[in-house]
Parts: structure tokens; sequence; C-alpha cells
């Protein structure tokens, strides 16, 4: 798949035993460096969920993480199956990575999980993104370790576009 610079993309799924140390290595840096460093976050991002994820990484010709999310069964977040880890690398930001992450992994849940809504907790900042993507917020907003947050639901409807 190519991003919207014409780039060839390649995504590829994971379990936790499938990541050899080197695909860990970069996803955790890049989780890191994102939602740490750059959102001036500290918080602890291993978080004992990554073991029954499913994770979805996105590289670059040259083999570098470009994007990830993780896909989280019921029980383990929320009561629905849940999308989090959403994240660009930031020189690869607007060109449409974030959404084929999305698209990925909503297919990817709906797989798994048929019939069941999926939830995230987005950033609000990012509400836009998960929208265009077939979410809804519920509730209010509220905060996560410094930063506005709001609990977004996508309803099955069989048809990602």
């Amino acid at each position: 798949m190519t991003d919207k610079s014409n780039r060839m993309i390649t995504y590829q799924w994971y379990t936790f035993d499938q990541l050899n140390v080197e695909a860990l290595y970069q996803i955790l840096s890049m989780r890191q460096d994102i939602f740490i460093v750059e959102q001036n976050c500290v918080y602890r991002d291993i978080d004992h969920l990554d073991q029954s994820a499913w994770h979805l990484v996105g590289r670059d010709t040259d083999e570098n993480v470009v994007g990830y999310l993780r896909v989280l069964p019921p029980g383990k977040r929320f009561a629905e199956p849940a999308i989090g880890r959403v994240t660009t690398a930031h020189d690869e930001r607007k060109k449409g990575i974030g959404e084929e992450l999305m698209r990925r992994g909503i297919e990817k849940a709906e797989k798994l999980f048929p019939g069941s809504a999926i939830r995230l907790s987005a950033q609000v900042a990012a509400t836009g993104l998960y929208e265009r993507c077939g979410f809804s917020s519920v509730g209010k907003p509220y905060d996560e370790d410094g930063i506005p947050h709001i609990e977004m639901v996508r309803i099955p409807s069989g048809d990602l576009g």
C-alpha cells in the first residue's frame, strides 16, 4: 500500500510472541518518543496489555516502523474490544498512515469479534481521525495523564469504505 506521498508502506499483524526483539524495540521506542517525550507526558506505556494484544506495524521500504496500533480483546481495557496506542512517526504524519492503520485495526477487531462494538480512549485533539473512521464520542472528556481524553465507540457496520 502506498501512502499519500506515493511511498510503499507494508502493514503486518503480529501477536506479542511473534514480535522479534528488533520490532518490539522499534515499537516501544516510537511509542515512547510520541506519547512520553513529544507530548511531555510521564506515564507507564508498558502496561502489561501488549502480551494479549494483536499488533499492527506499518513499515517503510527501509523497514523502519512508521505506524503502529494494537487491538485488545474484550475485557482487557474495556468490555468491548479496544484499539489503542495508535501512533504515526512524527515525520510520517498527514500521509494517510493513521487512517490506514485504523481501517485495518477496525477490520481485524471485527473479524476477531464479529458483531461487537469497538471502543477506544481518544486524545480529544485526535477525535477527527476517529470520527472519520466511524467512531462517536460517548460520555464527557476526562484527564488521562494530563491530556484531555474522551471515550469513543464504533458500532459494527460491516463496511469500512
